[in-house]
């Protein structure tokens, strides 16, 4: 994450309630709000652990 309180943290490790919240609120436009998205999806569809592995 390039900004904010979780500066620094590969999104995949972004707790849930903020990915919740951005998906309400509206993802940054960009290549990093694409990213976010495919990040909430996996974690929605309980998938985050195959990033995980690549990581």
């Amino acid at each position: 994450m390039p900004f904010g309180k979780y500066k620094g943290r590969f999104l995949i490790d972004l707790p849930e309630h903020y990915m919740v919240w951005y998906h309400n609120k509206g993802f940054p436009k960009g290549k990093l709000g694409l990213q976010m998205q495919l990040v909430y999806e996996l974690k929605l569809n309980g998938l985050e652990d195959l990033i995980r592995k690549i990581k």
